[in-house]
């Protein structure tokens, strides 16, 4: 089936430049285990190989497409891939393997006019197979970022509020903490709280040390300077170091913008006023971007922003989008966004620009939208 309807796709993609990739199903296990959100961490499927080198069956297409990219030639070449195939998550009660077509666009430099190309390409496919009118929903992590850094955030706070972001719940749970709202402080955490005002790299080798004496290796699939990094935050958490009510009141308010995006863009600059923060610069390119998927012929009057709207995959740093067959849908038919440290961190040793998409096959082709 996923070949049938990738049929339908391939004329669109190759029209607009994309050649076809087919990477391996196997990956290595550790690449996802770092890069990945902990809500498809938990569904992998793992498997090891006869050297012992943990490996698991591919979740998702970007990572192993941006892997592909880096083995076949220079890392900052511009290139475009489409692909089809499945990528296989653990689900209850259904099966494992998902069909999904999808396209990347790496090392384009003009990035606000790839996000616009990127989405424009996601509209006309899921069009393609037959969802007539598809919602458009839009976020914008580097706006969020960027507001974390004017607030001027201990950098342990950014780290789990970037960590959170896209998931609304704890998102808000983490800043009611801030705010002093949250759990009393647990004393357990005690030693790890003294250490907060240390050097942090002395106070990370400490609690590293802490677990080897423990022999604790891994956690999960998590090594003991990852589980070392989760311990420090947590301490720092419980303390509410470093934030307080103010604070919080302006994430939550900033998290609460939505609506078109050029109303959306006038209500992040009178936030940015009221709160006396210098956000100039990303709700610049936040209009930008918007005038250009515009260019591209898309009603950008119909289109959603949410400021809290982020998708659960780690190497997302930007601009994300979903196709809904209907407002308020919950499962898109489609999603992506921007992910420019993705490279680096697969080894390329710089940021690379990169954008793309996937199409759940099934939901389409199950009717949704249609």
């Amino acid at each position: 089936m996923a070949d049938e309807r990738f049929e339908t796709l391939a004329p669109l993609f190759a029209e607009r430049g994309h050649a076809v990739i087919a990477p391996p199903i196997l990956q290595p296990a550790d690449i996802f285990l770092d890069l990945v959100g902990e809500d498809i961490r938990r569904r992998l499927f793992l498997t090891s190989g006869q050297d012992g080198v943990d490996l698991c069956l591919r979740p998702d297409f970007t990572i192993p497409v941006a892997r592909a990219h880096l083995d076949s030639g220079e890392a900052d070449r511009r290139a475009a891939y489409c692909y089809s195939g499945l990528v296989f998550r653990q689900r209850s009660g259904e099966l494992g393997e998902i069909a999904q077509a999808g396209a990347e666009c790496i090392g384009r430099a003009d990035r606000f006019a790839a996000d616009a190309d990127m989405l424009a390409l996601a509209v006309d496919a899921v069009k393609a197979l037959g969802c007539a009118r598809p919602a458009i929903r839009i976020g914008d992590e580097a706006l969020f970022t960027a507001l974390l850094e004017a607030l001027g955030l201990p950098q342990v706070w950014r780290r789990r509020l970037r960590d959170l972001f896209g998931e609304r719940s704890r998102l808000d749970h983490a800043i009611a903490r801030m705010a002093g709202g949250g759990a009393p402080r647990d004393e357990r955490l005690g030693f790890l709280a003294a250490l907060e005002g240390s050097n942090p790299d002395a106070a990370h080798a400490i609690v590293e040390d802490l677990l080897s004496i423990a022999g604790i290796s891994t956690v999960g699939g998590r090594t003991a300077g990852e589980i070392a990094d989760r311990f420090l935050e947590q301490a720092a958490l419980s303390s509410g170091a470093g934030a307080g009510p103010q604070v919080a009141a302006a994430l939550s308010r900033f998290l609460d913008i939505s609506g078109a995006p050029e109303q959306a863009a006038d209500a992040l600059d009178a936030f940015a006023r009221d709160e006396k923060l210098d956000l100039a610069a990303p709700i610049a390119d936040f209009r930008q971007r918007t005038a250009l998927i515009a260019a591209r012929g898309i009603d950008v009057g119909a289109v959603t922003f949410a400021a809290d709207f982020g998708r659960r995959l780690d190497y997302y740093t930007g601009f994300v989008f979903e196709l809904h067959g209907e407002p308020g849908e919950p499962q898109p038919l489609a999603g992506g966004g921007r992910y420019d440290r993705l490279l680096a961190l697969l080894g390329a040793g710089q940021d690379v620009p990169a954008v793309g998409f996937s199409i759940w096959l099934d939901r389409i082709t199950s009717g949704a939208g249609a």
